[in-house]
C-alpha cells in the first residue's frame, strides 16, 4: 500500500510540476531556447527530481520541450515554415471533409459537438490550457468523422495534434483570439445545423488561418525583440 501511495504522490507531483512549468512556458517566462535544469526546477518548486523528470517528459510528448543530449530539456522555438508548413495543410484539407462530411452529421452528432462547445466555452473562460486541445480537436474531427476519407482524416488529426502547441501559445497570451475561437465554433456548428455547409467551409478555412497569421505576427515580435536584445 505504501508503495502505491508512493507512486500516486509522485504522479499527482509530477501533473503539478508539468502544468506549472507549461504555463511558463506559454506565458513567456520560460522563452525558446532555455534550458531547463531538473535539480533547479525540483528546488524551485520544493519536489525532488523524479516528479520533475516525469513532468519534463509529459512535455516533451506535448511537443512544447524537445529532450538534447548533454543539454536536458530545451524550450523548442517556433519556425516560421513549420507554422506555415503546418497550417497550409489544414487550410486544404479540412474544409474538404468539412463539405464531405458536415452534411451527414446525425442528431446524435449535433449533441455531442453542442455538449463539446459547452466544455470548449467553459474552458477558454478558465484559461483551462489543459482541455483545450482534446476539446478541439474533438470538434473539428467529429465535423469530419462522416467524410468517407480515412488516411486524411488520420493526417489532419495528426495535424491538431501538432498545432496544439503553436495554439495554446496563441491562445494563451491573446484573450480576444480565445473569445474569437469559442465564437467561430459557434458559428460553424450553427451553419451546419442550417444547411450552410459552402459558408462552413469557408468560416473553417477563415478560423484556421487566422491562427496562422496570429502566430507568424507572434514570431516576427520575438524575432524584432531577439535582434534588439542583440544589438543592446
Amino acid at each position: 500500500m505504501a508503495t502505491v501511495g508512493k507512486g500516486l504522490m509522485h504522479k499527482t507531483m509530477a501533473e503539478a510540476a508539468a502544468s506549472a512549468i507549461r504555463e511558463r512556458i506559454l506565458g513567456g517566462a520560460y522563452p525558446p531556447g532555455m534550458r531547463l535544469r531538473q535539480d533547479a526546477l525540483a528546488e524551485e518548486f520544493g519536489m525532488s527530481r523524479i516528479p520533475i523528470r516525469e513532468a519534463l517528459l509529459v512535455l516533451e510528448r506535448e511537443g512544447i520541450l524537445t529532450m538534447m543530449p548533454h543539454r536536458g530539456a530545451v524550450v523548442v522555438e517556433l519556425s516560421v515554415d513549420e507554422i506555415e508548413e503546418l497550417f497550409n495543410m489544414r487550410l486544404l484539407l479540412e474544409p474538404f471533409l468539412f463539405l464531405r462530411s458536415a452534411p451527414k452529421l446525425t442528431a446524435e452528432d449535433f449533441q455531442h459537438l453542442a455538449e463539446n462547445l459547452e466544455r470548449y466555452t467553459a474552458a477558454m473562460e478558465a484559461v483551462d490550457v489543459d482541455s483545450w486541445n482534446d476539446l478541439n480537436t474533438d470538434f473539428h474531427m467529429t465535423l469530419y468523422r462522416h467524410a468517407r476519407s480515412p488516411r486524411i482524416l488520420a493526417t489532419v488529426q495528426n495535424l491538431l495534434a501538432e498545432c496544439d502547441r503553436h495554439t495554446r501559445i496563441q491562445l494563451t497570451n491573446i484573450t480576444p483570439d480565445r473569445n474569437r475561437a469559442v465564437e467561430e465554433h459557434k458559428s460553424i456548428l450553427k451553419l451546419c445545423r442550417e444547411g450552410g455547409f459552402e459558408q462552413g467551409a469557408a468560416l473553417m478555412r477563415e478560423h484556421v488561418d487566422h491562427i496562422r497569421l496570429v502566430l507568424l505576427d507572434l514570431l516576427k515580435d520575438r524575432d524584432a525583440g531577439t535582434e534588439t536584445r542583440a544589438a543592446e
